[in-house]
């Protein structure tokens, strides 16, 4: 099946201050997102995880186009976008088809708007809507997540959690996208409000054929929801494959470390062993050296002279690690 998001060798760095005059010396660089090749098939959901720091967050504003590529491609339906400059995406055709949903509704939607001008802004934007049509498309918006009508006429701080959540949902879905980035759309909010978000966002992928990146530090959610999985650290990825599969057989070290942190209701734990130390600097890392290296608990000599590529193992497993398999 043709993917309807392909990322080759896609990598972020940030310059950390200017370069002198005369200097020969370059500047130092953070790299955040570094040489990550993935794709998202029509109608599947994809989880994203890894530490903070690890450039979750920064991959999905590169997909999203609200951040330049610094190297690689991205391509939307067969179209490479990575080519168009964020600034001027912004106008572009696909923006209609990549929506996101933040983090925080309450801090993502301008306080100063009603959920009526929430939704209805990138409607003016990039559908050029006004007067009955706009408001035909907020209402049928709110109706599909769920939100009443006659709360579309409140502020953010007149919410809930919950309904505040609807209306960020709402607003990316208003222009009738093909895929959807959540990042980590139910973090704050409760754990009751978080299962009905949940539950609403299962509803509108089927209901509209969505596709779906989704960010999220909740693993058993990601569990749930996902049919993939990819897991990341310190820009890379360091494995993916389906959901459950990785959950159930982990290949990489650190897959292992990261699921074994999660609290069992049994209260058992885990004889994976607990990772100790810090991440290495995402400024100027080694390029011969695997990124885990120093904090793997199995890692050998050429772990840190040679970077594990990522392979691939039965199943359309993908580890990046020299003992991998």
């Amino acid at each position: 099946m043709t993917a309807l998001l392909e990322l080759i060798g896609v990598s972020k760095r940030f310059p950390l201050g200017r370069r002198r005059m005369f200097s020969k010396v370059p500047p130092a660089h953070v790299h955040a997102v570094d040489d990550v090749s993935l794709g998202v098939a029509p109608g599947e959901t994809v989880g994203l995880v890894g530490e903070s720091g690890c450039g979750k967050s920064t991959l999905v504003r590169l997909i999203t186009r609200l951040l330049d590529v610094t190297d690689g491609t991205i391509s939307f339906d067969r179209r490479e976008i990575s080519d168009v400059p964020a600034k001027l995406f912004a106008r572009d055709v696909d923006r209609t088809h990549i929506q996101m949903v933040f983090q925080d509704a309450g801090e993502s939607i301008n306080p100063r708007f009603t959920a009526t001008d929430a939704i209805a802004d990138p409607l003016r934007r990039l559908l050029r809507l006004k007067g009955a049509a706009l408001q035909s498309r907020v209402e049928e918006a709110a109706l599909q997540c769920g939100l009443p009508l006659e709360l579309l006429g409140r502020f953010p701080h007149q919410l809930s959690g919950g309904q505040r959540a609807r209306v960020g949902i709402a607003r990316a879905i208003g222009t009738r996208p093909r895929l959807l980035v959540l990042d980590e759309p139910t973090a704050a909010l409760d754990v009751s409000v978080q299962v009905t978000v949940l539950k609403l966002l299962q509803q509108l992928k089927v209901e509209l054929g969505l596709s779906y990146i989704f960010v999220s530090h909740d693993l058993n959610v990601v569990r749930l929801l996902c049919d993939r999985v990819v897991v990341m650290y310190l820009g890379r990825i360091v494995e993916q494959g389906p959901a459950q599969a990785v959950f159930d057989a982990p290949l990489h070290p650190y897959t292992r470390s990261l699921i074994a942190a999660v609290p069992r209701l049994d209260g058992a734990r885990s004889d994976v062993p607990r990772l100790t130390g810090e991440p290495r600097s995402p400024v100027d890392p080694d390029p011969n050296a695997c990124r885990f290296h120093g904090r793997c608990p199995v890692g050998e000599d050429r772990c840190g002279t040679a970077m594990p590529a990522l392979r691939e193992f039965a199943g359309e497993r993908f580890a990046a690690c020299h003992l991998a398999g």
